[in-house]
C-alpha cells in the first residue's frame, strides 16, 4: 500500500482510481463494508483503490480538548487499511487552509485534479467542505458534471444498531469488550512503543512496560486482561490504562502492561496490546501499600484468567 501525504505529493501515476473519504477511526465493520465495496469497484474498473483520510481528524482540529477519544493512531489506521487490501491512502493535513475550502473547491482540487476519481464510495450522511456544505447529493451532481459515479455505502448493523466509531467508543467506555469485538470484527488493541517511565511498578514488585499512547484521550480505562507478542511468542499480561489517580499525574493517559513472568528488556520495542476482558475500574488508593496489595490481587486474577487460555505464554 502506498501512502501519499498531501495533494502536493500526488503525481500523474496516482490519477485514475476509485476512492472513499472519511476518518476511518477504528476501521470497524462498517468501514470494512465500505472498503470491500471499494475493492470490488476497483477490480471492475481495473484501477487502484484509494482512501482519503485527514490528520488531525477534523474534530481534533476544531475542538482539540473535547474531541472524541482516538480509536486508532495514524500508524495503526494505515496498518489496518493495508490489511483490508487498499492500494493507496491519501492523507490530507486538516488545517485552516483545508477547512476554508468550499465543497466545490475540495471536489475539484482533490477528486478531479488530484486523483482523477472514476468512482466514489461514501456514506449517505457524509458532509464536507467549508461549514459542511457539501453532502451526498452535491457529490452526485458534481460527479455527473466531472465524469465520476457516486454510490452510498451500505449500513452495517450489529444487535439492531448501526456500527459506527461513536458506538464503538461508547461500548469500549462501558468495558464491553465482547461487543466491541463484534463491532470491529477483531479484538480491540492499542499499538505503541515501550518508553521509560517512573519505574514505580518495579518498586512495587510488578515491573511494567509503559506504552506510548500519543493521544489526549483514550476510549477505555481501568484494569484489563491483555496479551501481546514478543519475539513471535504470545505473552499473557494484565494492564492498567487511564490517568493513574494513585500517583502524581502529568494530566495524560498512560498504558502500563505487566507481562506475567516475562524476563527481558522491552524498551524501544513496538508492542500491540490486545484487550480481552475488563477486571475492574481504575481507582485511587490511599497509600502505596494499598496500591501494592491491589496490584498483587490483579496479577493473581490475571494468572487465574490466563490459565484457561492455551494461546498465551506464562511460566506459572
Amino acid at each position: 500500500m502506498q501512502l501519499v501525504r498531501g495533494l502536493h505529493n500526488l503525481r500523474p501515476r496516482h490519477r485514475g482510481c476509485v476512492a472513499t473519504i472519511g476518518n476511518f477511526d477504528g476501521v470497524h465493520r462498517g468501514h470494512q463494508a465500505i472498503l470491500a465495496r471499494l475493492r470490488e469497484r476497483a477490480a471492475e474498473l481495473g484501477v487502484p483503490s484509494c482512501v482519503v483520510i485527514f490528520e488531525p481528524q477534523p474534530r481534533e482540529f476544531f475542538t482539540p480538548h473535547s474531541a472524541p477519544a482516538r480509536l486508532t493512531r495514524l500508524r495503526e489506521k494505515l496498518q489496518l487499511l493495508e490489511e483490508q487490501g487498499i492500494d493507496m491512502v491519501l492523507c490530507l493535513a486538516f488545517n485552516r487552509r483545508l477547512r476554508e475550502l468550499s465543497a466545490a473547491e475540495f471536489v475539484h482540487a482533490t477528486l478531479v485534479e488530484g486523483l482523477g476519481v472514476k468512482h466514489l464510495e461514501v456514506g449517505d450522511d457524509f458532509r464536507f467542505g467549508c461549514d459542511r456544505a457539501g453532502d451526498f447529493d452535491f457529490l452526485v451532481q458534481a460527479g455527473a458534471v466531472e465524469g465520476f459515479t457516486v454510490e452510498a455505502a451500505r449500513t452495517i448493523e450489529v444487535a439492531g444498531e448501526r456500527v459506527s466509531s461513536t458506538r464503538l467508543r461508547q461500548v469500549l467506555a462501558a468495558g464491553d469488550l465482547s461487543l466491541a469485538e463484534k463491532l470491529l470484527g477483531r479484538s480491540f488493541s492499542i499499538t505503541g512503543r515501550v518508553m521509560h517511565g517512573q519505574a514505580l511498578g518495579r518498586q512495587l514488585g510488578a515491573p511494567t512496560a509503559n506504552i506510548q499512547l500519543k493521544r489526549k484521550n483514550v476510549p477505555l480505562s481501568g484494569v484489563f486482561m491483555v496479551s501481546t507478542e514478543v519475539d513471535g511468542r504470545p505473552q499473557a499480561a494484565v494492564a492498567n490504562i487511564g490517568m493513574r489517580p494513585s500517583v502524581t499525574s502529568d494530566g495524560n493517559p498512560h498504558l502500563e502492561v505487566h507481562l506475567l513472568d516475562y524476563q527481558g528488556d522491552l524498551y524501544g520495542r513496538l508492542l500491540r496490546v490486545t484487550f480481552h476482558c475488563k477486571l475492574r475500574d481504575e481507582q485511587r488508593f490511599a497509600s502505596l501499600e494499598a496500591l501494592r496489595t491491589a496490584i498483587e490481587a490483579d496479577i493473581a486474577a490475571a494468572r487465574e484468567y490466563w490459565r484457561a487460555s492455551p494461546s498465551t505464554t506464562s511460566q506459572d
